[in-house]
């Protein structure tokens, strides 16, 4: 497969930056650190896990840190 082709997981994650930056944009903040949903935000909650998932392809399991 090609650098250039974006499988699913990719392309998945490109849509949930490209919505969590036009949230931070409606709120008026450049980063979800300084916003006070920080801690209660689904949309970042499902950005994290769209992270998680481009990482391991849908796999599931754990990250080790």
């Amino acid at each position: 497969m090609s650098e250039d082709v974006l499988d699913e997981w990719q392309i998945a994650l490109k849509q949930k930056k490209a919505e969590l930056e036009a949230c931070q944009t409606q709120h008026g903040v450049d980063s979800c650190m300084k916003c006070e949903k920080l801690l209660d935000c689904e949309m970042r909650d499902s950005y994290i896990k769209a992270v998680y998932d481009s990482m391991s392809k849908g796999k599931g399991g754990g990250f080790e840190f």
